[in-house]
């Protein structure tokens, strides 16, 4: 049975894609490498290998949660990622109106910048 560190990467890597995964592998180095290990073992070996939530309602869940906390650095790649876990663009706007009404219109307003951003790289075909 693999460990939790082997299944984070796994669903890592189906999450959020091999290029993305591999660059952040590459920039890894010995002060980050703890940090590293604890995020693919608790945050992908844990709680997104959990079959509790299906990936596409947990990418929404993300993505309003980094929105109604105002951590906007991520929501671009899990805008990314959400298109490999089901969620539509439909649904993810969906998650934005809730952030809008629960947190706030500038946070859910920002969000959706980012994540219009995304998905005119993603129709031009630029898929990093």
């Amino acid at each position: 049975m693999p460990d939790r560190f082997d299944t984070g990467m796994a669903v890592r890597r189906s999450v959020l894609g091999d290029a993305h995964v591999d660059r952040a592998e590459a920039a890894k180095t010995e002060y980050d490498l703890p940090f590293q290990t604890l995020i693919t073992e608790s945050a992908w070996g844990n709680v997104w290998a959990s079959d509790a939530i299906p990936r596409r309602e947990r990418s929404m869940l993300t993505l309003a949660l980094l929105a109604a906390t105002g951590n906007f650095e991520e929501i671009s790649m899990h805008v990314r990622a959400a298109t490999r876990t089901g969620a539509s663009r439909s649904d993810i706007m969906e998650a934005f109106q809730h952030v809008a009404i629960y947190a706030g219109v500038p946070k859910a307003n920002h969000a959706i910048k980012l994540a219009k951003q995304v998905w005119s790289e993603l129709d031009k075909g630029e898929d990093a």
